[in-house]
């Protein structure tokens, strides 16, 4: 009776080393006798107990690695504080076990001596702007060792890059000024653009001032140019009519009186004016002359017309 009992728990000793479960997302690496015999996916997975063993277990999950903060010089000479934080996952356990005596130790050195040479292959300025190709840089190089490792990296990213603090003041001045500049600048700007304004309205304000005036001058001179040929046409007419009059019977006669007329007022509004000296010719005579010889002249007028 005792040793079938010796013997049962013997045998569920071995039943229980023999029997393996493997979670989702992991993989075991078994060794027989020493040697790698093979490895375990997830579920249910037996073993020679005393003879196969489990020697490694690897995560195949993304794995969040923190680099250690470290100074880089880039260069230009200057030192930077730079810290980082590192994505991998485990591809191959087989060579995660036997490639490396400590992966995770082997990517983290790598990665460091990674960023120091990118680093160190630019300046200052730069390294704050190309941070996307310092983490491009960093992945490829450690992408490409990590492979014997049985390790594949996915994405580094730069948490922080603090250079000293003279740096930062000597930043925090070139940025202030940088910004004063611009504000003086736009400020020149503002006052050129007004000056442009206001000579552009004065220019156009004076173009249309003299458009109007020479509008005007135009219109002024139609204007008076109308009106002379409008008093000549009258003039024209009157003319033509005192013609035509003459010609009927008793138009000379009509003439003299109407010079006759004229004569005698005019006689009348010298003598009507007390500063005037009038000399009344003795002979009457001589008026009769004077309005023969302007008849005279109109009929020659008529002649050579």
């Amino acid at each position: 009776m005792g040793f079938a009992i010796v013997l049962f728990v013997i045998a569920a000793i071995f039943v229980a080393k023999s029997i393996k479960i493997v979670p989702q997302q992991h993989a075991w690496i078994k060794e027989r006798l020493g040697k790698y015999a093979g490895t375990l996916s997830p579920g249910l997975k037996f073993i020679i107990p005393f003879v196969d063993r489990i020697a490694y277990k690897h995560s195949l999950k993304e794995i969040p690695l923190d680099v250690p903060s470290q100074v880089c010089i880039t260069r230009d000479n200057t030192q930077l504080q730079v810290d980082g934080i590192l994505y991998f996952q485990v591809t191959d356990p087989m060579r995660a076990s036997y490639g490396s005596s400590n992966y995770i130790t082997a990517v983290t050195q790598l990665a460091q001596t990674s960023l120091r040479s990118v680093i160190g292959k630019l300046e200052l300025d730069k390294t704050f702007e190309e941070r996307d190709m310092i983490n491009a840089q960093v992945v490829s190089a450690i992408d490409e060792a990590a492979l014997n490792w049985g390790v594949k990296v996915l994405r580094y990213e730069i948490k922080d890059l603090t250079p000293p603090a003279e740096i930062l003041r000597a930043m925090q001045a070139q940025i202030t000024a940088e910004r004063e500049k611009r504000a003086l600048i736009a400020a020149s700007e503002g006052r050129r653009q007004e000056q442009i304004n206001i000579a552009t309205g004065e220019r156009e304000a004076f173009i249309a001032r003299s458009e109007g005036e020479k509008q005007a001058a135009i219109n002024q001179a139609q204007g008076e140019a109308a009106a002379i040929t409008a008093v000549a046409d009258a003039t024209a007419q009157a003319i033509e009519r005192v013609a035509q009059a003459i010609q009927h019977p008793g138009g000379e006669q009509a003439v003299q009186l109407k010079v006759a007329e004229r004569a005698v007022d005019a006689y009348g509004k010298l003598a009507s004016d007390a500063t005037t000296t009038l000399v009344v010719p003795s002979n009457m005579t001589e008026v009769s002359a004077l309005i023969t010889s302007a008849m005279k002249m109109i009929q020659t007028g008529q002649r050579g017309q």
